[in-house]
């Protein structure tokens, strides 16, 4: 009789247990609301589909704009969180910016899938010096230049016309410039400046890799290749700077450091001020934690274990 009094306690003590973590989840509910970076949306819907599976009373409302736009809303609060896909400067954190990073992607060159000089292209390369003479200094304005040959093709430079992280890491790669530095016909966001390149067989651009690469195959989007960068300006790309097939491939050479910092950087959310809202708090500390395990199947990188833990005594403290 003793041991099924006993029984009956512990299965009443262990349901008890499992109601008040029931009734903890449900009680987090509310709105979270984000926007921002083109670079980081589809990470940021992933994180949001499996928030949503453990709490089914939060909703997420996501959208993409650019790093300019997360930036502006989240110090606006507009947004619970920005998506900001560069640093965040002195000017923003005197406006009582605060951040923490949450993973890592990079920008690519990429060329129309058409160019007449496409294998040339991609056996030399370019130069980080010949990408700042076609978007910087305006110096290079033909195909054959790029590669030391005569053909008279003229390059036809697109970069973004919204204020934005890729634009900003990419001119940043370039010698330290500016958005404003860049030469080209403006286009908005990510997917529009990959359909600019895709149409123009002299078409020249940049985007993110997850913009540039097709989620399904992992392969470059069709129409479009990606521009290998002679990273030793060799004058040819040596089997080291040799990884722009699949997205894996770039991917873990942006892990291992073999593609260059920038235009491979880490992506931030952004609020006004530490957040205050215990959704918000919790989905935060959430993606650095569990959420991580989502990164490398979206395409993305994971941060060091050091960075995440400083992420969390940020939220934590």
């Amino acid at each position: 009789m003793k041991k099924l009094v006993m029984s009956m306690l512990v299965i009443s003590l262990l349901f008890g247990m499992g109601t008040q973590i029931g009734q903890a989840e449900e009680q987090l509910e509310g709105t979270i609301t984000m926007s921002g970076a083109w670079a980081l949306y589809p990470m940021a819907v992933k994180w949001g589909e499996e928030f949503q599976k453990i709490h089914p009373n939060v909703k997420l409302d996501i959208a993409a704009g650019g790093a300019g736009k997360g930036m502006a809303d989240a110090l606006a609060q507009v947004v619970d969180i920005g998506m900001v896909s560069r640093d965040v400067n002195p000017a923003e954190i005197e406006k009582g910016a605060w951040w923490v990073s949450v993973t890592k992607d990079a920008v690519v060159p990429t060329v129309n899938a058409q160019n007449p000089l496409l294998a040339e292209l991609l056996a030399k390369g370019v130069t980080k010096e010949a990408f700042i003479k076609i978007w910087g200094t305006g110096e290079i304005t033909t195909w054959g230049e790029v590669i030391g040959q005569e053909a008279k093709h003229d390059i036809h430079v697109y970069t973004r016309s919204d204020a934005c992280g890729a634009a900003e890491i990419w001119a940043k790669f370039l010698d330290n410039r500016k958005q404003e530095d860049l030469g080209g016909v403006g286009v908005y966001g990510d997917p529009g400046l990959a359909e600019a390149v895709k149409k123009d067989a002299l078409g020249i651009g940049f985007n993110n890799i997850n913009f540039a690469y097709d989620a399904r195959t992992k392969t470059p989007i069709e129409g479009i290749k990606i521009l290998p960068i002679d990273i030793n300006g060799n004058g040819q790309i040596d089997q080291d700077e040799n990884f722009y097939n699949t997205q894996d491939e770039i991917v873990a050479a942006i892990a291992n450091g073999k593609y260059p910092s920038p235009p491979a950087r880490a992506l931030h959310f952004v609020s006004q001020g530490k957040p205050t809202s215990k959704v918000v708090i919790e989905f935060i500390k959430w993606v650095l934690t569990e959420g991580q395990q989502y990164v490398p199947e979206a395409g993305y990188i994971n941060l060091t274990q050091e960075s995440l833990q400083e992420g969390l005594e940020k939220i934590e403290q």
